[in-house]
């Protein structure tokens, strides 16, 4: 399991960063169910960089709260890169955020199938007027394990994007 310490530290770096950009984050999660947004909001002083966090469980919750279309959905699947980036931009059209990190995927133990197996996780980034990109990662380990390392990796990767 990734180190929380590591994953706190991420964090911290980020704000550090925003803080100095005077930007926001903001946060959009399914399979990760506001884990993200916890670990953000544990770095002290947060409140000054960190906007706000969606968790978007549901298909229906990612079309209502954050526009994510649902003939979308009914193609690609709520595990996918389309969705994931459909959840970062629609994150930021919902927040006065600058960035925004968004995470989906299926953290197991059941819910996989052949194309998308349990630890397929998409993560996307988006940054108005600026980036929007996404990854897949595969993780092995329980929902625990799968999740920590989901949230140590939207992190890592945020923090080597903003030091470009």
């Amino acid at each position: 399991m990734p180190q929380l310490s590591q994953v706190h530290r991420f964090a911290k770096a980020i704000g550090d960063k925003l803080k100095q950009q005077h930007l926001q984050l903001v946060t959009a999660e399914s399979c990760t169910g506001g884990q993200l947004a916890q670990t953000i909001t544990s770095v002290s002083g947060a409140s000054v960089w960190f906007e706000r966090g969606f968790v978007t469980y549901s298909n229906l919750s990612k079309q209502q709260i954050l526009g994510v279309d649902k003939a979308l959905l009914n193609q690609y699947g709520p595990v996918s890169e389309k969705t994931a980036l459909a959840m970062a931009k629609g994150a930021l059209k919902q927040s006065p955020a600058s960035i925004s990190i968004a995470i989906t995927g299926i953290a197991g133990p059941g819910g996989g199938s052949q194309e998308t197996p349990v630890g397929t996780i998409w993560t996307a980034w988006a940054r108005k007027k600026s980036f929007c990109q996404a990854l897949c990662q595969h993780y092995s380990g329980d929902r625990l394990i799968i999740r920590y390392a989901a949230v140590e990796f939207a992190l890592k990767t945020l923090l080597s994007l903003m030091e470009k």
